[in-house]
């Protein structure tokens, strides 16, 4: 009977595995080190998780007689737990163990933790498309695991999923030191203000490609189910208590970037300042909105926000009941793309500081004046395909992973 079971399982993953292609591979497939033995990789719902698990065995060539994708979310998994099946498959000579959906398991990180420590010729690579169940759970793992977070496409990634170009990385002091010979390398190949605005609306989640029509709405639907499924096992959340945070996101989604005044925002929300503190934060796990801090270091879980954007531009368009605000969105672009190497601080003096480096962002027309007596600023600039001095496009930005 476990035979049967087994090679059911097996004929599942080799039947998603016919269906995978390596034309298009994240960029974070070359940044995890895959020699590590005990891997996780964290990511928000339609990421593209699922799909750089089975680019793995492809692009790495695993033996896959020797390598066994599950999905803990299988029905297999009601009546059967992973640690059983695990020392099936090394008995029978397995080697790599990709476990998918890890927060759809009760008590996975004990059992990995187990697995890990029981099968030390045993590499397993394990995602999660619940951020918080793997914060929360790092701290069992932590001395084992090595996490990633699979972040949605940057721009650059975009053009290449769209096919236009395959362009490489910039480095951030490449960017802010040649950006214009940078700049001018990549529009003598393509025009790419062409493909900004679109990427703008639509291109942050890999799932674009299967329509782009109904990306906004599968956007949304995603956000809804995120709250309404991850958040209330791990925080104990009522259903009211949902409701609440559903209206705390289209305020701030009608209101970004929104200056935080705790008080009045938990009165018209109907919770205590503690409680919306924690929506706020709860909301950021998700990859909803991003909280920005004046200073990034030693920030507590009650300590109130600068300000608050939504997590990436896309989200403006999916939420908003009227035209998007173009400044929050170009704003939302610039700290979602750096903040995947960098904490993105809250400054008084333009509108972002970066380790020693100032930044204000703006439209084509954006003049010095608010940063000409500073050291180390630049202007960040929409609608220009080429910069000039410390004048930077805006979309050159998207190139940095």
């Amino acid at each position: 009977m476990k035979n049967t079971i087994m090679e059911k399982l097996i004929q599942k993953y080799y039947q998603k595995l016919g269906r995978i292609q390596t034309g298009n591979v994240r960029s974070l497939m070359d940044e995890i080190d895959w020699s590590n033995r005990f891997i996780g990789i964290k990511g928000a719902r339609g990421a593209g998780k699922t799909t750089l698990l089975f680019q793995y065995i492809l692009v790495k060539q695993l033996p896959t007689s020797k390598t066994l994708y599950v999905s803990l979310d299988d029905l297999y998994f009601t009546e059967n737990n992973l640690y059983d099946l695990t020392e099936q498959f090394v008995n029978e000579g397995g080697k790599h163990l990709l476990v998918d959906e890890v927060h759809r398991y009760d008590n996975w990180s004990s059992e990995l933790k187990n697995i890990y420590d029981d099968f030390p010729g045993l590499q397993v690579v394990f995602t999660g498309s619940s951020l918080i169940h793997i914060e929360k759970a790092r701290g069992d793992l932590s001395r084992r695991a090595v996490v990633y977070e699979l972040h949605g496409l940057s721009f650059r990634e975009f053009l290449a999923f769209n096919e236009i170009h395959n362009f490489e990385k910039i480095t951030m002091e490449d960017l802010l030191t040649r950006h214009v010979e940078i700049a001018r390398s990549i529009v003598g190949k393509i025009k790419p203000l062409a493909y900004f605005k679109e990427y703008l609306v639509y291109g942050y989640y890999p799932y674009f490609l299967e329509n782009k029509n109904v990306y906004q709405q599968k956007l949304m639907e995603t956000i809804l189910i995120a709250m309404s499924t991850d958040l209330p096992p791990t925080y104990n959340l009522s259903y009211a208590s949902i409701e609440k945070l559903k209206q705390l996101l289209y305020i701030l989604a009608e209101s970004v970037p929104f200056k935080p005044n705790i008080t009045k925002l938990s009165e018209r929300v109907g919770v205590s300042r503690n409680s919306l503190l924690d929506f706020m934060r709860y909301l950021e796990e998700l990859r909803i909105v991003k909280r920005l801090y004046a200073d990034t270091k030693g920030i507590g879980l009650l300590q109130k926000p600068e300000k608050l954007y939504l997590y990436h531009p896309n989200i403006s368009y999916a939420l908003s009941y009227q035209d998007a605000d173009m400044g929050s969105i170009r704003e939302s672009f610039f700290i979602n793309q750096l903040s995947v190497h960098c904490p993105v601080e809250y400054s008084a003096v333009g509108d972002f500081r970066i380790g020693r480096h100032l930044f204000e962002i703006g439209g084509r027309s954006k003049s010095q004046k608010q940063i000409d007596q500073e050291q180390n600023a630049y202007i960040v600039a929409d609608n220009i395909e080429i910069g000039f001095k410390n004048k930077i496009p805006l979309w050159l930005f998207g190139f940095t992973y």
